[in-house]
């Protein structure tokens, strides 16, 4: 009997130790995962046999950390069982898929049962499939707002028929009701915000409350395009093949070349031609960051620069593109800081007899340039887009509420209304000076203007001052604000009107107790008929209480009014107000979160590692993209659910 208890205690101690073995080892490659998968990194390397001078990401830091690490390394590599080393790539793959699950349920039971929107939007990946963002917003418990990564699902087609069926697919995996939806925010695919047949609309058949918001910041880079290309700003230069622009050149070669840039080029495409040529070759890029570098030693000797720490930074100069927000502004800035040294680039390219076929290009563009015409319209529009880029910044923040961002809009429109009348001097003054100092020839404004490749019998008599002024300075900032206007004609709706009227500005200004009980009505699914009178009576006990409170007298939007409210346990005593203000704040204002995410998704998959697997690729960005949710989960519950998903060899 004492024999049989020996052998049972020592079998009991020998499973003992094996546990911990096994757990010190699973911890071990949970904690290697855990870096790799913030970081964005590979795990698995071109050859792991132990004879490799590179084993791979996953390997290698955990061999640094068993060098670092006495009980780890009595446990892992080759102190374990073959058969239990916890370093295959279905391992690794069970244990980010772990990690992955814990992210998302922690983002799930943090919404709970609130409301939320669904901001979804789609692009190729690396090995060119269809992959299509779904994230969430909503407001947490302690009044945030919070925009969360859910998923990325692949899908074979983009029809509104294929989204549905891939976000039916997520909601049901994760537990969730298209009834709770209280807005969608897309771009302007006519796939997406259709009316007849747009994903919106098939949403909107199951849910009447489920609001579609258009992505305001690519409705404000629309309103750009839209200006560039009706003034004349945007034409179709870059298309014309460069033996045409040599023939061409050719026959204007005597005329007035204010007369080919009216007629061929175009002033953004005359932009993006130069940033082709100027950047068409490593040599041509080191050429321009010599020559600036040069010019801004001799600013800093002259004291035309200051220095400093953080100043005078290496700067480049990229092509503007139509679908990316912001980079125009750019352009144009950089533009016109390294003016003179893309002039002496464009020279040395012009006066360079071993290429011909770019030696004509580049004289085309250096005389197109170094005209009054450019130099006016580069300076105009720098100055129009300097106001639409910081709307543009200030929208694609995550926790930017939809009335803010309308209050923002109206604030553009007038800054471009104050321009449009008091801004002509100074611009004038400006490129006069600039023109001067790039020695350009200035026009005198009194003078008679010259409409070339036009008869000037027939032309009209005008002088530069009228045309300048008028039918170019005026002309393209109203473009610009009908523009505006027409883009973002969600201010004219109902439920935009009534949404106003939570705004805490100025003392609760907006207040309007019969709009703010429109909106209530607006969402049916959330006030029923008794609640609607309730909050009726609540309504003005709320305004004259917070009126009264010195800390809601400085706030500036209903993202900051519903922390306070938390804040303060006010939402406690005007919870259907509450509601409310969580329902404006749950409607979506930019996509801007879902593009951030087709960023990351490029540095997760790239062309090194372009074979992932759509679970694989949504697991790992999962992470990646939530690293502060991640960051704040424990070893123990990953650990848990790895070793619940099947049966493994070790026990813990």
């Amino acid at each position: 009997m004492i024999e049989k208890q020996q052998i049972q205690n020592i079998v009991l101690k020998k499973n003992i130790g094996d546990r911990i073995r096994y757990r010190t080892r699973l911890t071990a490659s949970v904690d290697c995962i855990r870096f790799l998968i913030r970081q964005g990194l590979a795990f698995r390397g071109h050859d792991e046999s132990e004879d490799s001078t590179n084993q791979g990401n996953f390997i290698e830091l955990l061999n640094f950390l068993a060098d670092h690490n006495e009980e780890v390394r009595v446990v892992a590599l080759k102190n374990a069982p073959e058969n239990l080393r916890l370093t295959s790539s279905k391992i690794q793959k069970d244990i980010v898929n772990a990690c992955a699950v814990e992210t998302i349920n922690v983002i799930i039971r943090d919404m709970g049962d609130a409301a939320f929107s669904i901001l979804v939007d789609e692009s190729r990946d690396v090995s060119v499939k269809e992959q299509m963002v779904i994230m969430f917003r909503y407001v947490n418990k302690k009044g945030y707002v919070i925009e969360s990564f859910i998923g990325i699902e692949h899908v074979a087609n983009t029809t509104a028929v294929s989204l549905k069926t891939a976000i039916d697919k997520l909601f049901s995996k994760h537990g969730l009701s298209i009834s709770r939806l209280r807005g969608q925010g897309y771009d302007g695919a006519s796939n997406m915000s259709g009316e007849f047949n747009g994903l919106k609309t098939i949403i909107m058949k199951e849910n009447e409350c489920a609001f579609f918001v258009h992505c305001f910041a690519h409705q404000l880079q629309l309103a750009l395009m839209g200006v560039a290309k009706k003034h004349g700003l945007i034409g179709t230069f870059s298309a014309i093949h460069y033996p045409l622009i040599f023939i061409l050149y050719t026959i204007f070669l005597f005329n007035d070349l204010c007369f080919f840039y009216e007629k061929i080029g175009t002033f953004f495409t005359v932009v993006s031609n130069v940033v082709n040529i100027v950047g068409a070759s490593s040599k041509r890029r080191d050429i321009l960051r010599e020559k600036q570098a040069l010019k801004v030693i001799e600013a800093l000797k002259s004291g035309e620069l200051s220095s400093g720490k953080g100043l005078n930074q290496e700067i480049g100069i990229k092509r503007p593109c139509d679908t990316r927000w912001g980079t125009h502004f750019g352009t144009l800035v950089s533009f016109i800081t390294m003016f003179s040294s893309i002039v002496d680039v464009l020279e040395e390219i012009a006066n360079d007899r071993l290429n011909s076929e770019q030696k004509h290009e580049a004289s085309i563009m250096l005389r197109l340039v170094q005209t009054y015409d450019f130099v006016f319209s580069l300076h105009l529009m720098k100055t129009i887009l300097g106001i639409t880029n910081e709307l543009s910044q200030v929208l694609q923040k995550d926790d930017q509420d939809i009335v803010n961002a309308m209050d923002l809009v109206k604030v553009c429109k007038q800054q471009l209304q104050m321009m449009r009348d008091t801004g002509w001097n100074s611009l004038v003054d400006a490129v006069s000076d600039f023109c001067v100092e790039q020695n350009i020839d200035v026009l005198n404004m009194e003078n008679m203007y010259c409409a070339q490749g036009k008869s000037r019998r027939k032309a009209p008599k005008l002088t530069n001052m009228h045309y300048y002024h008028v039918d170019f300075f005026n002309a393209v900032i109203d473009l610009q604000l009908q523009e505006l206007n027409s883009r973002f004609n969600e201010a004219n709706t109902e439920l935009l009107l009534c949404l106003a009227c939570l705004s805490p500005n100025n003392s609760f200004s907006a207040f309007d107790k019969r709009k703010l009980i429109r909106l209530a009505q607006l969402y049916s699914y959330d006030f029923s008929t008794v609640d609607l009178r309730v909050l009726e009576n609540q309504l003005q006990t709320y305004v004259d209480d917070l009126r009264s409170n010195d800390k809601f007298s400085e706030l500036k939007g209903i993202a900051d009014l519903a922390k306070r409210l938390v804040e303060t346990r006010k939402h406690e005593v005007y919870p259907l107000v509450y509601l409310l203000i969580k329902l404006a704040l749950t409607l979506p204002v930019a996509t801007a979160s879902v593009e951030r995410v087709f960023s990351a998704m490029n540095i997760v998959k790239n062309q090194m590692r372009n074979k992932m697997g759509d679970q694989w690729l949504n697991d790992c960005l999962t992470v990646y993209l939530e690293k502060d949710v991640f960051n704040a989960i424990d070893n123990e519950p990953i650990i848990q659910r790895f070793q619940n998903m099947k049966t493994r060899r070790g026990q813990l």
